[in-house]
């Protein structure tokens, strides 16, 4: 049975959920999600006799949810898994696995407290090293200077997609989750949509919505955030300027932790600014990269849309760690 906690992560309070018992596997979710996203792997977890966490990240569910756009930067972010960490394994350095802005975090946490991490998985979002740009510079050159639409772009507003994604969540996220999910046929997710457009223009509301969310899914998604609002998730975004400032000083590290990637072939993610050789850049930052599965026909959201196949992989590496 998952049962939940509220814990002290040093700065604020995170809700965690829980299932098992043994060495502690934290998951971190990305946006817009919340630790339900990991509703399939925490069973599975336990089972094979691990502690398996997943939080609320700050500003969803029920997390804290401070107002300040800085109170979501990087800096916050892995100071929120390594209190966690300390919260829920206090003699013990953890497993984390994350997804979208999870990866990161995970990723970046693992560089900078390798002392709280055993080893760090990643899904959809790869690790490509310590920035050497802010990615703000980067959507600038690539998008808004040619007068392209970006959903991050277009994030930087404060307010701005708060109100579009509030004014009704349930068609919100049933529009953003289909439109990158791997069911979408191609060209889904527009690419010549402008600056100044609004993020779910053009978007398509599918009927019915594929399988792998279902009703109850997409209730219990709606239902934290009508509670929660967009603020706190958004505001993630509003901190690449800060976040390359602050990782700068990290840039000679690499990940030395056993690690793994799961990614799907169909996410933008992973080819939103070109295409190339990933797993070589990954290998070339990390020393112990133990495996880096792109998964066929799998949107984004790889743990919720691919299940079975995530699960496989997960239990493999973790099994097979010293």
């Amino acid at each position: 049975m998952t049962t939940f906690r509220t814990i002290d992560v040093g700065e604020l309070r995170l809700r965690v959920a829980v299932e098992g018992a043994g060495p502690l596997v934290l998951m971190v979710h990305g946006f817009p999600e919340s630790w339900f996203s990991w509703r399939h792997q925490m069973a599975p977890i336990a089972q094979a006799g691990f502690t398996a966490a997943a939080i609320d990240v700050r500003g969803y569910g029920g997390s804290d949810k401070p107002r300040p756009v800085e109170a979501y930067a990087m800096e916050r972010m892995v100071g929120d898994v390594a209190g966690a960490v300390q919260a829920l394994s206090p003699d013990a350095p953890a497993v984390l696995i994350g997804h979208d802005w999870g990866a990161p975090i995970v990723w970046n946490t693992a560089l900078i407290r390798p002392d709280r991490v055993r080893a760090v998985a990643g899904l959809s979002v790869p690790w490509l090293g310590v920035p050497t740009r802010s990615f703000s510079d980067v959507i600038a050159e690539v998008f808004t200077a040619h007068g392209k639409f970006f959903y991050q772009h277009y994030f930087q507003d404060e307010g701005v997609a708060e109100a579009e994604m509030e004014a009704d969540v349930r068609d919100s996220l049933r529009r953003f989750y289909y439109a990158i999910s791997g069911d979408a046929p191609e060209g889904t997710w527009p690419t010549d949509k402008g600056v100044g457009d609004r993020l779910l223009h053009r978007l398509p509301d599918p009927d019915p919505f594929p399988a792998w969310l279902t009703p109850a899914d997409l209730d219990y998604f709606v239902g934290e955030f009508r509670r929660s609002g967009f603020r706190g998730p958004i505001n993630r975004y509003r901190n690449h300027d800060r976040d390359f400032a602050y990782l700068q000083a990290f840039k000679d590290r690499r990940i030395d932790q056993p690690a793994l990637f799961i990614g799907g072939q169909r996410d933008l993610v992973l080819t939103m600014l070109g295409r190339g050789d990933l797993v070589a850049v990954m290998k070339a930052q990390m020393s112990d990269l133990r495996g880096a599965d792109i998964l066929p026909g799998c949107g984004h959201w790889t743990q919720q849309e691919r299940p079975a196949e995530v699960n496989e992989r997960l239990l493999a590496w973790l099994k097979g760690l010293d």
